[in-house]
């Protein structure tokens, strides 16, 4: 089959896709406003050829994220058309879920150990490291607060009531003091702390072995550096075999969802999903856009050099994807090729501003999902966790849900919470991964502005 041929058939999938949904659509208004009544069997056998046609176009297409759409359509039908069935379903989101817990620890200590030890040289850079990651924390914290804030204004989970059960058992202990919450940031004993899912203690033990290693002198640090950057290289590829099986988890979590709860459920969700993409264009709009006067960046030719690893961020959902783009771009804009093999990559593992946002708000869903109120102290060191565990992630698609996971273990939110997260993740992955990406080479151009290596403005053929 040529390559033509093949864009054919791809195109009339989509359009007979987007024709039965039409008709579903026309009918289903048509039959509620009693004009002529539509038998539910006839309106039932189209939703499932709909979804039999984006089946099909995911398979041509040779899209995950279209397999996880078709999990979900699949998944939310069934459960609303055969829910005493559908509940049955529940262990291909739990088994998912397993999967994806057993990947936390080994990737956070890889990822962590090579991002600080890796960079022992961070040392001898002096100026423009410190100006670089005072930067990054700075820009993600702001995207954290800006999440939790976002979230707590639409209050897009309250209202779900999961199962009753689920949030009982799930629910959290009695308040902490103070004493208490600094104290079980640090571990005792860290394969304790793998085991109790304690994942900001993970986060320090590998931070502090990170540092130690560091310190030791090259000739005996690298093998144990070596081992880390296998270690994650392993884990990463460890989760995209993972997300092979999200079609089918998400298919039985959300079939058992909407057993449980109806399709009601999905409004909170398209809620949830605004308020992400609302959240991130303010971000964009009064973070970054007034960074970018205050450093004055030449706006136009600065977002015509974003545009394409924007795109390839977008529709890839990984900012690795997009970074030899955006290092050409840059340097294309004109950043000296030295700030730009620093800063990009520095900044993929501790910039993460779209993830940050996101991480916040859809944590703070979950507890308002399952009825869990977070006192003040238990939201703060909610935000400590997901700023320190999300340091390093920028590789793998969807790679914010294992940090999400671990945080939901961590604070004992029920899974019923994550099923729901899960429905949506691959439509707000690609918009954060795409606002991670765009802030990364603002950085970039950022820091070279500070260290007057920065021309004025640069003519981008």
């Amino acid at each position: 089959m040529t390559q033509g041929t093949r864009s054919q058939m791809k195109n009339r999938l989509l359009a007979a896709f987007l024709t039965v949904c039409a008709i579903v659509a026309a009918l289903g208004l048509i039959s509620r406003s009693g004009l002529l009544p539509i038998p539910p069997m006839a309106l039932m056998t189209l939703r499932w050829l709909a979804i039999v046609f984006l089946a099909a176009y995911a398979t041509a297409r040779r899209s995950l994220t279209l397999w996880i759409l078709v999990g979900l359509l699949a998944g939310a039908e069934f459960g609303h058309d055969a829910p005493a069935t559908a509940v049955k379903f529940q262990i291909l989101g739990t088994i998912f879920l397993r999967l994806i817990k057993v990947i936390i620890a080994p990737l956070l200590f890889g990822t962590l150990v090579v991002g600080i030890a890796g960079h022992a040289e961070l040392r001898k850079v002096g100026r423009m490291a410190v100006k670089a990651l005072v930067f990054f924390e700075i820009v993600s914290t702001i995207a954290l607060i800006i999440g939790l804030i976002a979230i707590h204004v639409s209050r897009a989970g309250v209202g779900v009531n999961l199962p009753r059960t689920a949030t009982e058992q799930a629910a959290p202990a009695t308040t902490q003091s103070a004493n208490q919450l600094i104290l079980n940031i640090f571990p005792e004993n860290i394969a304790k702390s793998v085991a109790e899912g304690q994942i900001l203690q993970v986060v320090v033990f590998s931070m502090l072995f990170g540092i130690g290693l560091a310190l030791v002198k090259e000739p005996k640090r690298r093998p144990m550096v070596s081992f880390a950057e296998s270690l994650s290289e392993t884990m990463f590829k460890f989760t995209n075999l993972v997300m092979y099986f999200a079609p089918a988890g998400v298919f039985g979590a959300i079939a058992y969802t909407i057993a449980h709860l109806g399709l009601g459920v999905m409004l909170p969700l398209l809620k949830l999903l605004a308020t992400l993409y609302v959240a991130l264009v303010v971000f964009v709009l009064f973070i970054l856009l007034p960074i970018a006067l205050l450093a004055r960046i030449p706006l136009r030719q600065f977002l015509h050099a974003i545009a394409e690893p924007a795109t390839i961020a977008f529709g890839t959902s990984s900012s690795e994807a997009a970074l030899p783009s955006a290092m050409e771009q840059m340097e294309a804009l004109g950043v000296p090729r030295a700030i730009v093999a620093f800063v990009m990559p520095t900044g993929y593992s501790f910039n993460l501003t779209g993830s940050s946002l996101y991480l916040s708000l859809a944590v703070i869903f979950m507890a308002q999902a399952s009825g869990i109120h977070l006192t003040i102290g238990q939201e703060s060191v909610m935000m400590l966790t997901l700023m320190l565990s999300s340091k390093g992630l920028a590789g793998v698609p969807r790679a914010a849900f294992v940090i999400i996971l671990g945080a939901a273990a961590s604070f004992h939110l029920p899974m019923e919470s994550i099923y729901l997260l899960l429905a949506v993740d691959p439509l707000m992955d690609m918009v954060r991964t795409t606002v991670n990406v765009v802030g990364n080479c603002l950085a970039t151009v950022v820091v070279a502005r500070w260290e007057g290596d920065m021309p004025p403005a640069k003519t981008i053929s």
